[in-house]
C-alpha cells in the first residue's frame, strides 16, 4: 500500500437513475486504480439486491460489491457493503447488517427507526476502508435527486459529504433524455451537493460521437461543469449484473435477437422459470454464454414452448413462488415434463426445495403458510428455520459417475431452511464448506453431502449457487442432455471463468480509452502522481 495519508483518497460514482451502469463502471475505475498501482477497495452503504454474494468468512453482501472486489484483485469483506436490503415481499426487505440477518422491516419503519442507527454503521465501515487502501471507490444507490428520501440519505449526498468524497454523475443516454436528465438532478441538489459534482460521465451510447458534440457543448456551458467522457456500449460485457432491472434490460434484448435469430437444429432450448421473487439470476450466466444453448426465461405456460431444460431458480420467498407455479399452472406442466415427456429439471437453492415432496414452515420463518406439498420430483423434505446458512464451498460429484467423470466443484450457499431425505437416497454432490471462525481467524471445513437426484440424473437439485460456473461439470451435463436427445457431445468449449478474468482488464480497456483519466485523477486528488510518474 502507499503511504499517501492517513484515509484513503475517495471518489464516488452517482446516476441519474438505476441502472444507469454505476456498478459496472465503479467495477471499471476499481480495475483501472489497480492497474495503475493503487490498492483500491469498492464501497457501497446500502444495496437493494436479490442478487448476493457470499464472502470468504461466510457473510453476504451485494454481488456487484463482490463483482468490485474481484476488480481489484481483492478479498470481498462486508466492510465493502455493510447493509444489504433483501426485497421479501411488497413493502418489506429483509436487513442484512455486516453480511447477517438482522431483521424483516417495512420501508417506514426502516426508514424512520433503523436509519438513524445505520448510520455509525456505514461510518465505521468507511473508515476501516480508508485506513487500508490507496483509494476508495464509492457506489451511489438510484439517484441522488429523490427529494423525499434526501434527509436520512445513507447512500448518495449526505455519503459523500462524510467522505469527503468528489462525484462523478452518471446518466446513460441509451434511455433517451440524457441532458434533461442530468440537469434536472443537479436543479434538485442543493448548492454544496452541486459544487461536490465534478464531472459527467455519459454511458453505453451507440452512433456516431461527433453527432453529440452540440450537445455536449451545451450541456457544459449550462452546467460549468465537463464531461469526462462518453462511453460507447460494450457488448458481450462478461461480468454478471446486478439485480433484476438490468435482468429486464436483458431479457427484452435476448427477445429481440431471439426473432432474429432462431433455435439451431444443435442446440439445446433451456428455459428458466422466472420466479416472481427470483435471486441469483447470475447462476445461469454460463448459458447464455454456450453457443450450443438456446437460453430463455418464461413466466407463464403460454412461454412454454419445446424446451429441452427446464431450471427452478433461487428465490428470496419460497412458498409464495411455490404458490405462484401451482396457481400459474406451471408446476403442473412441470411435473407433466419431468415424468411423461423425459424432460430435464433442475432446481438451485430454493427451486431445489421446490423439487421436493413437502416444504413446512411452521414457525412462519418463509411466508404465513405453515405447509406445502412440493413438486415431488425428488425425495426431500424442507424444514424452515430461522437460521440462514451463508458459507463457501468446494467439493465433487458423482452425478456423472457412470460416464466416469469425476468433476471438482465449488460454489456458495445462501438460505434459509434445511432439507432431509424422506427415503433412502445418495446425494450427488459432496462438498466442504469452508467455515470462518471470527474469534481465531481460522478456517475450517467439514465433509457432507448435498442435493438429490433422480430418474438417472434427469432430475436434480442443489444449495449450490454457482454450480453451472464450474466449466468441466457445465459441459458434462450439457453433453449428457445432447446425448439423450441424439445429438453429439460437444468439446472443450467455453471456459466461464478464464473468460470473467479478461472481462475485468477489457472493460477496464475500453473504458480508459473514452474517459478522461488524467482529469479524473485530478479530481481524485492524492494519487495524481500516478499517471505523471508512468507508475503503469
Amino acid at each position: 500500500m502507499n503511504n499517501l495519508a492517513s484515509q484513503a483518497a475517495t471518489l464516488m460514482i452517482q446516476g441519474t437513475a438505476s441502472d444507469v451502469g454505476k456498478s459496472i463502471l465503479t467495477a471499471a475505475l476499481c480495475r483501472i486504480l489497480v492497474q495503475d498501482g493503487w490498492s483500491t477497495a469498492p464501497f457501497k452503504s446500502q444495496n437493494m439486491s436479490l442478487n448476493s454474494y457470499v464472502t470468504f468468512d461466510g457473510k453476504e453482501i451485494g454481488r456487484a460489491q463482490g463483482v468490485q472486489a474481484d476488480a481489484c484483485n481483492i478479498l470481498a469483506t462486508t466492510d465493502m457493503n455493510p447493509i444489504l436490503l433483501k426485497p421479501k415481499q411488497d413493502m418489506v426487505a429483509q436487513v442484512v447488517v455486516h453480511g447477517k440477518p438482522f431483521s424483516d422491516l417495512d420501508a417506514r419503519t426502516y426508514r424512520e427507526s433503523y436509519l438513524p442507527h445505520a448510520e455509525q454503521i456505514v461510518k465505521d465501515a468507511l473508515a476501516r476502508l480508508r485506513s487500508a487502501y490507496d483509494v476508495v471507490v464509492l457506489e451511489g444507490a438510484g439517484s441522488p435527486a429523490e427529494v423525499n428520501l434526501k434527509d436520512r440519505d445513507i447512500v448518495n449526498m449526505r455519503l459523500a459529504g462524510w467522505a469527503d468524497a468528489p462525484v462523478l454523475l452518471v446518466a446513460d443516454i441509451d434511455r433517451g433524455g440524457v441532458f434533461a436528465s442530468i440537469v434536472g438532478t443537479l436543479e434538485i441538489l442543493s448548492p454544496e451537493e452541486r459544487d461536490r459534482v465534478k464531472g459527467f460521465i455519459i454511458n453505453k451510447f451507440r452512433g456516431d460521437v461527433s453527432l453529440l458534440k452540440p450537445g455536449l457543448d451545451w450541456l457544459e456551458e449550462r452546467t460549468g461543469k465537463p464531461v469526462l467522457g462518453v462511453i460507447p456500449y460494450l457488448p458481450q460485457l462478461g461480468i454478471e449484473d446486478e439485480d433484476s432491472a438490468s435482468l429486464d434490460s436483458k431479457r427484452a434484448k435476448r427477445h429481440w435477437q431471439e426473432n432474429r435469430h432462431a433455435k439451431t437444429d444443435d442446440q439445446l432450448d433451456i428455459a428458466v422459470i422466472r420466479l416472481p421473487r427470483l435471486s441469483n439470476f447470475t447462476d445461469f450466466d454460463p448459458l447464455q454464454e454456450e453457443p450450443d444453448v438456446h437460453f430463455r426465461y418464461i413466466s407463464n405456460v403460454s412461454e412454454w414452448g419445446q424446451p429441452d431444460v427446464i431450471l427452478l431458480p433461487g428465490s428470496k420467498n419460497t412458498m409464495d413462488d411455490l404458490r405462484y407455479l401451482k396457481e400459474s399452472g406451471l408446476a403442473d406442466r412441470i411435473i407433466h415434463f419431468a415424468a411423461a415427456e423425459n424432460g430435464w429439471v433442475t432446481g438451485i437453492c430454493a427451486g431445489y426445495q421446490m423439487l421436493g415432496i413437502k416444504l413446512l414452515d411452521p414457525q412462519g420463518y418463509e411466508s404465513d403458510h405453515p405447509e406445502l406439498e412440493g413438486l415431488r420430483l425428488l425425495p426431500t423434505e424442507t424444514l424452515f428455520t430461522s437460521e440462514k446458512r451463508t458459507v463457501q464451498v468446494q467439493g465433487s460429484t458423482t452425478l456423472f459417475a457412470d460416464q466416469g467423470l469425476d468433476i471438482a466443484i465449488d460454489g456458495y450457499e445462501i438460505h434459509m431452511g434445511r432439507t432431509s431425505y424422506v427415503e433412502d437416497a445418495h446425494p450427488p454432490f459432496h462438498i466442504q464448506a469452508r467455515a470462518y471462525d471470527t474469534a481465531t481467524g481460522s478456517i475450517s471445513s467439514g465433509l457432507h453431502g448435498d442435493g438429490a437426484a433422480a430418474k438417472d440424473g434427469r432430475i436434480w437439485g442443489t444449495y449450490l449457487h454457482g454450480i453451472l460456473h464450474n466449466d468441466d461439470f457445465r459441459r458434462a451435463w450439457l453433453n449428457a442432455i445432447r446425448l439423450q436427445k441424439g445429438l453429439i457431445p460437444v468439446t472443450g468449449g467455453l471456459r466461464f471463468k478464464e473468460r470473467r478474468a479478461a472481462a475485468f482488464d477489457r472493460l477496464a480497456e475500453h473504458v480508459r480509452s473514452y474517459l478522461d483519466m488524467q482529469r479524473v485523477y485530478e479530481i481524485i486528488g492524492g494519487v495524481t502522481a500516478t499517471m505523471e510518474e508512468g507508475k503503469r
